[in-house]
């Protein structure tokens, strides 16, 4: 498939399929006889999980890492698992992260929830009150 099909059917754009093959992160295209880039369709499970990873926070020097000990093939498999278990308990690390976070984001939104209830409560209860406007000063201050 030409470059135009690759970037519709990956969702990147020309530029960064020229871009990742120029750095090593997706092999050299065959090309065909007119010079054009001609992508297998095999190339689109790639693209996806460098996507997995770019998502998951990979940094790129590790994508190319990656990428260059699976070029490298058979023989690379204890590099390549190593890598991506130590990618993966960062992962991990960064979803216990993320569930704390939630869980203080609930509690504030719950808080809020209950805040209107009381708010209502409150000014149902007592006449609302009025500020004097900003800027005014009291007698005598100065």
């Amino acid at each position: 498939m030409r470059i135009g099909e690759l970037s519709k059917r990956s969702g990147l754009s020309a530029h960064t399929i020229r871009y990742y093959e120029r750095i090593g992160l997706l092999p050299y295209a065959d090309r065909d006889q007119s010079g054009q880039r001609d992508y297998d369709a095999s190339i689109l499970i790639w693209i996806e999980f460098l996507d997995r990873l770019k998502t998951t926070g990979m940094p790129i020097r590790e994508m190319l890492q990656y990428a260059a000990l699976r070029e490298r093939g058979v023989g690379t498999e204890a590099e390549r698992s190593a890598l991506l278990e130590q990618h993966r308990d960062r992962v991990r690390a960064h979803l216990t992260e993320l569930q704390a976070c939630l869980l203080v984001l609930d509690t504030k939104i719950a808080g809020y929830a209950g805040s209107k209830k009381r708010m209502k409560d409150y000014d149902a209860s007592i006449p609302e009150r009025r500020r004097k406007p900003a800027g005014t000063r009291q007698a005598g201050a100065r």
